[in-house]
């Protein structure tokens, strides 16, 4: 017996099907989502994120590579360590919420920008 599989590849924002969809994986306070989109969708989604990911230090994100901007200067105290800490939590390093943010997660954070 000969068995045929067909697989569909489906738009999720527009249903349009097309064999030229690709899955893109998204993280948000440490939540992944991934989302199936034409070319031309996914780049509409990286005009939107674009101005926020400027904001915090990217230039452009195409392609799902992440290009670094200049390196912001530090503002230092409670400000700095927020930054480094909302980094760790979605890389992965355990910190806590108050108190002094290790030199390794400080250092892995230099080194990430």
């Amino acid at each position: 017996m000969a068995q045929k599989v067909v697989t569909t590849y489906v738009d999720d924002l527009t249903g349009e099907e097309s064999s030229e969809i690709a899955t893109h994986s998204i993280l948000v306070n440490g939540a992944g989502v991934e989302i199936d989109l034409t070319d031309e969708n996914y780049e509409k989604l990286l005009e939107i994120l674009n101005p926020y990911l400027h904001a915090a230090g990217a230039r452009r994100i195409r392609g799902g590579a992440k290009v670094k901007g200049k390196p912001k200067a530090p503002t230092g105290g409670n400000d700095d360590s927020s930054a480094i800490r909302a980094w760790a939590k979605a890389n992965g390093f355990e910190v806590s919420n108050r108190g002094r943010v290790s030199a390794a997660v400080r250092e892995a954070y230099e080194k990430a920008r």
